[in-house]
């Protein structure tokens, strides 16, 4: 599904002047103004946090001091569910009126009850969360009906004119029919897919069923397959992330393209591994060691194909090598044959478990700027 025209050349125009300039720069913010939400997913290692972090919220003004400090063209808002925070309808208009092209995530169980609160525009994108069919999705969040919920919230938000993608995570087990037979739907509804492999953040409950690397590679070709090379839906991906995805491609992330801004201020050194948070985007990209990150340099990266991590490299293959991206968006993404060669993983470093350092730190600050306010979360709680 491509993007409208306005936003889709601003973006262009960005990352071409700013690989021209050379140096790192960032394609996508990704916000998590908050952290709590409304269902509790086992794959998810966002939610599993203490009462005062999780009613911790950034302020209008905090998110929109994160794109003027990073200025990226575009914002993924995330969470947690974004729909919770009261400010966000005002955050979405903040947004617009930089003409920053506006992605809200949101599993769609409060869509209903807020969409009044929005407006259409070609630089806002609503990124409804399924995980695949109904029995998929509502097994992959651990509570039946959303499903229906979140197919209804699309079917709502396209009445009152607004473009509606979806982002769907895959997990070790599931089946590339089902899976196939869900993009079918969703072309049929009219949707965009984002499409990426689960990551097991640490903090996850359930580390069984993420996918390695290899079983990636094989499943995407599973699944391409059966829809002409992936040509027979329509992705928001681009064509050579999801060539990378079916083995076809040979990438290193890069981590700074899609940087997060959370509650606990700008995490190091990407979205998807967090050891450490900086107080400002400078010295998130100047002060993270980035060589000391990515696959076969540190172990918690080892089975990492998570689009926040390669899209950004794929972008700079596009530049760099265009017609190799217009013969996979023209041809398909290919799934047979020998796989390009992948990275040696013998001189990783071992993982660090580092992250519930920066909880023990956020709740001491909470603490101390607010000792009744924590008591009486521990009594409600």
């Amino acid at each position: 599904m491509a993007l409208p025209v306005a936003p889709m050349l601003r973006i262009a125009t960005y990352t071409v002047l700013q690989h021209l300039k050379g140096g790192r720069y960032p394609l996508v913010l990704m916000l998590e103004p908050l952290l709590r939400c409304n269902l509790a997913c086992p794959g998810c290692g966002k939610i599993d946090y203490p009462d005062p972090i999780l009613n911790q919220r950034l302020s209008f003004q905090q998110c929109m001091d994160a794109i003027d400090e990073c200025g990226a063209p575009a914002v993924s808002i995330a969470g947690g569910e974004p729909l919770l925070h009261r400010e966000m309808p005002k955050i979405v208009e903040g947004y617009l009126a930089k003409k920053k092209f506006v992605i809200l995530c949101t599993n769609a169980l409060l869509l209903k009850k807020k969409i009044d609160d929005y407006k259409p525009s070609p630089y806002f994108t609503w990124s409804i969360h399924l995980d695949g069919d109904k029995a998929m999705h509502d097994h992959a969040v651990d509570q039946a009906g959303t499903y229906e919920v979140a197919v209804e919230a699309i079917k709502l938000a396209q009445s009152k004119g607004f473009r509606v993608q979806v982002n769907s995570t895959v997990f070790d087990g599931a089946s590339p029919d089902r899976l196939a037979a869900f993009f079918d739907t969703m072309k049929e509804l009219g949707v965009g897919i984002t499409v990426s492999p689960g990551y097991a953040y640490e903090r996850a409950p359930d580390q069984e069923h993420f996918l390695t690397r290899q079983r990636t590679k094989n499943f995407f070709r599973d699944v391409f397959k059966r829809g002409d090379g992936g040509k027979a839906w329509d992705f928001t991906n681009s064509p050579l992330f999801l060539d990378f995805l079916a083995g076809n491609q040979s990438y290193e992330c890069t981590p700074w393209s899609m940087p997060l801004r959370t509650v606990f201020g700008w995490q190091k050194p990407c979205y998807l591994v967090g050891e450490g948070y900086v107080g400002t985007f400078k010295e998130l990209m100047e002060g993270t060691d980035w060589e000391q990150y990515g696959v076969g340099k540190y172990e918690k990266c080892a089975n990492c194909m998570v689009h926040c991590g390669f899209e950004g490299t794929a972008a700079t293959d596009a530049i760099r090598h265009p017609l190799k991206m217009f013969n996979v968006a023209r041809k398909g993404v290919r799934t047979e044959g020998p796989m390009a060669p992948d990275i040696d993983l013998s001189n990783q470093r071992p993982a660090e478990n580092v992250y519930s350092t920066h909880v023990e730190r956020e709740l001491a600050r909470i603490i101390a700027e607010n000792p009744k306010g924590l008591k009486r979360t521990e009594r409600a709680a």
